[in-house]
């Protein structure tokens, strides 16, 4: 909504954030670096604990490092050598990027790790204090906040950025369309003991009604998710822990002497993006500006790398050092990025379907996954290092000529390149960093191409030994609905090294197969 007094009087700071999830923390720290005064309004009351979210990828690492804040990551999560799409095994081995492999790390961790780095940045954050209304002219906008233990209140920004989750108010209350699809399944998710697993873990189990997963998160406990397709709920029907042991029965047939729920959710395959992630002096950013089926951990990352983009860019802004005109390169960069989000997680989600049919094409697809050209695009395209933003004309910061598929281009001055000391794993720089090896002779044979040329392999389609990494790169951020989290110290399969990516362990006692995979999900 547009009023004609917002900017007449003066502001309260300079940029209100909605949501204090893991977009608006990332956001908020970056507007705070350049400088910019910061107000990050939170509905909740205080941190619920909840972890929909399980794991950071390449680029989102790239990213904190970039920032000088990887290392209270790392310290706090597990690297693992694997990723899925859709479940097939995907491998992250000779990756360009510094920090090639997946970090599982709860969201809850990376929620408390942000606000910590965020207060000592002097963010403020306003609990209790829920968007209720917009208005905004052409020098501001007017957020009023209701409250539970105060009287409504309204802050003056010069903008508003909406990091408020997939039922976004911010984008509600300023009108921008939500187009999308809607759900045609039903997944539950929990935290619970689960005294009976015959295994340490079961990652996307096929069943004849859809699939189930039960990742061990921490000691005692096992996150239980459940994927029923052609069952769809209704958008504010309840959730209960009886609906998830039900669920749970009716695929695996047991529900493995589940107890003790700390807390139960759900999700589905619903996909929509915002028409715009700008009207005027209100933007969007994560889940608020794009949501969709949790496949291969994608929405938490893009969300943060969302936040880099537009925060750099709304700082410069802000700080009078740049137009106004350039927040609209913000949607440019950004909604092609979000749209692909949504089709390849509409792709895994088909590609999870039940049915014989369905079986067959998993087969044939995780058969074309064993070629590295196939596992490179697909890697990319989960960990986000494959965007790249066009640069029109002779710009300083583009390369000679067209785009080649492994550039990847800075859009702020990139970070020190120094090595670490002493030398730290997986590091592309330090000589004795070690390296993930693929177990011998657990690769497909195959003939394969590759972009130094085209060979044949009799073993793996390639040496799985790691090769050193490139130099660290220059490039910048720029390329997450939460999926559910991988356990925190995921394990190779119990009959032994890890399965050839694109492959699928037999399951166990049951006639529809298992699909092999990651616990990254």
């Amino acid at each position: 909504m547009r009023g004609s007094d917002v900017g007449h009087a003066s502001t309260d700071t300079d940029v209100v954030v909605a949501g204090a999830g893991p977009t608006g923390l990332m956001l908020a720290c970056e507007l705070r670096l350049a400088g910019v005064e910061v107000m990050v309004v939170e509905q909740l009351a205080e941190r619920t604990g909840e972890s929909r979210a399980g794991g950071m990828h390449s680029r989102t690492l790239e990213v904190l490092d970039q920032r000088g804040v990887l290392d209270r990551f790392l310290a706090a999560g597990h690297l693992t050598p694997v990723g899925h799409f859709s479940g097939l095994w995907l491998d992250f081995d000779d990756f360009e990027s510094r920090h090639p492999l997946p970090l599982m790390i709860l969201q809850s961790t990376i929620e408390r790790l942000l606000e910590e780095w965020a207060a000592e940045l002097g963010v403020r954050v306003r609990w209790s204090s829920e968007v209720s209304g917009v208005r905004q002219d052409e020098a501001g906008v007017a957020v009023e906040l209701r409250t539970t233990k105060a009287a409504p209140a309204t802050l003056r920004a010069r903008y508003l950025v909406g990091c408020d989750g997939g039922r976004s108010t911010v984008r509600r209350l300023s009108g921008i369309d939500f187009p999308g699809t809607p759900a045609t399944m039903t997944a539950l998710l929990g935290d619970v003991v689960l005294p009976g697993l015959p295994e340490e873990f079961i990652f996307m189990r096929r069943c004849p009604g859809g699939h189930f997963s039960a990742l061990s998160l921490e000691p005692g406990w096992h996150r239980v998710i459940t994927s029923e397709y052609d069952r769809v709920a209704g958008r504010d029907d309840s959730v209960t822990f009886e609906q998830l042991r039900e669920s749970l029965i009716r695929l695996a047939g047991t529900d493995y002497g589940m107890h003790s729920p700390r807390w139960v959710s759900r999700f589905s395959d619903t996909a929509r993006q915002a028409a715009k992630y700008r009207d005027g002096r209100v933007l969007l950013a994560g889940d608020a500006a794009h949501i969709h089926f949790p496949a291969g951990g994608q929405g938490l990352n893009i969300g943060v790398q969302d936040a880099v983009n537009l925060g750099w860019k709304l700082a410069s802004v802000v700080r009078g050092q740049a137009p106004e005109s350039l927040l609209d390169s913000y949607h440019a960069e950004r909604h092609p990025v979000g749209e692909r989000l949504l089709h390849n997680t509409r792709a895994q989600s088909a590609l999870a379907r039940p049915g014989a049919d369905m079986d067959a094409l998993r087969e044939v697809f995780g058969s074309v996954m064993a070629f590295d050209d196939v596992n490179r695009y697909l890697r990319g395209m989960i960990t986000a290092l494959d965007i790249r933003y066009p640069v029109d004309g002779d710009h300083p910061l583009g390369d000679a000529g067209s785009p080649t598929p492994t550039s990847r281009r800075p859009t702020v001055p990139p970070a020190s390149t120094n090595c670490c000391t002493p030398p730290a794993p997986f590091c592309s720089t330090c000589a004795a960093a070690p390296r993930w090896r693929r177990p011998p002779g657990t690769g497909p044979t195959a003939s394969t191409s590759s972009r130094h040329g085209a060979r044949t392999t009799t073993g793996p389609p390639r040496s799985w030994a790691r090769s050193p990494l490139p130099p660290r790169s220059s490039s910048a951020p720029t390329a997450t609905s939460p999926g559910p989290p991988p356990p925190a110290r995921p394990t190779p399969p119990p009959s032994g090294p890890p399965s050839p990516r694109g492959s699928a362990r037999p399951c166990l006692g049951e006639a529809p197969p298992e699909t092999g995979g990651s616990p990254l999900s």
